[in-house]
């Protein structure tokens, strides 16, 4: 049987669900370079500013310079997640299969984050409100609390959350902060204002499935020796298994966990085209 399988609209590149980054995931962002000329940098600037931790007993102090330095994982969130009336935002605790825990977050922005790095996987910590950043501008001291640090074997992430549309010009010169000093400290920086078109609605709906589940009728196997042979849409997939209706659930999870491939930057549904892992 001959198979034609439809091109990306024009303008979209693929973003493979088994080998896509966050890079890949995320609407691209970067931060003038104009913006970095009003921080103060000046020789030494590394051991002037400063990242405020919270463990249990106390704040904690580390310069900039020996940010990497610090056990982040005895560290605590060094502002609390609160819930009240008429309050704007939306906090809350997102969990995590890849850490086992659950993690907070502010705004519903913020937990969109924590699934994808979830989907993503390879986190050995995810921590929220990690530190304090106080640095100098041409102007006095200022100071920035990250949304998230996501420890990584032998580096790290800083991430900052925040819708485009809500980015105040007072946010970027914290956020070029943020990026110096995530490079004092090998690390890299991410500014996340939103997300590659069906990319967020694709993450949300494979995440149904992201916990493990038994397969007592050998379903998976048959996905993926279906999948092995071509490439088919995704409600042809399941169609072809012995038992439709549970292997659809099974399709899904197997594609939350990259066991199957499917384009992010096209709509999840029957019509998706779903391809064997690493051959796309």
């Amino acid at each position: 049987m001959e198979v034609t399988v439809r091109t990306p609209e024009a303008g979209s590149r693929p973003v493979w669900s088994h080998s896509c980054t966050l890079a890949d995931l995320v609407a691209p962002y970067s931060i003038a370079p104009r913006t970095f000329g009003r921080l103060e940098t000046g020789p030494g600037w590394a051991r002037r500013w400063t990242a405020v931790w919270k463990t249990s007993g106390a704040e904690v102090i580390s310069r900039v310079h020996d940010l990497a330095a610090f056990p982040a994982l005895a560290s605590v969130p060094v502002r609390g997640f609160t819930w009240r009336a008429r309050q704007r935002h939306r906090p809350g605790l997102q969990y995590m299969v890849a850490t086992g825990r659950m993690h907070g977050f502010e705004s519903l922005a913020e937990r969109r984050l924590l699934l994808a790095l979830d989907f993503l996987g390879g986190a050995e910590e995810v921590l929220s409100q990690p530190f304090k950043l106080r640095f100098t501008t041409g102007d006095g001291g200022e100071d920035h609390t990250p949304d998230f640090l996501v420890l990584l074997p032998g580096t790290a992430v800083l991430i900052d959350v925040r819708p485009g549309h809500l980015v105040k010009d007072e946010d970027l010169v914290k956020f070029a902060a943020a990026e110096q000093a995530a490079a004092a400290a090998g690390w890299r920086y991410v500014v996340v204002t939103g997300w590659r078109r069906h990319v967020a609605t694709g993450l949300d709906a494979m995440s149904a499935r992201r916990r493990a589940m038994t397969d007592r009728l050998g379903l998976e196997n048959q996905l993926l020796e279906l999948v092995s042979e071509r490439p088919r849409r995704f409600v042809e997939l399941v169609e072809d298994t012995s038992l439709p209706a549970v292997a659809r659930a099974h399709a899904v999870h197997l594609l939350w966990h990259r066991r199957l491939a499917v384009d992010l930057a096209q709509p999840l549904c029957d019509a998706a085209w779903i391809y064997p892992a690493g051959k796309p």
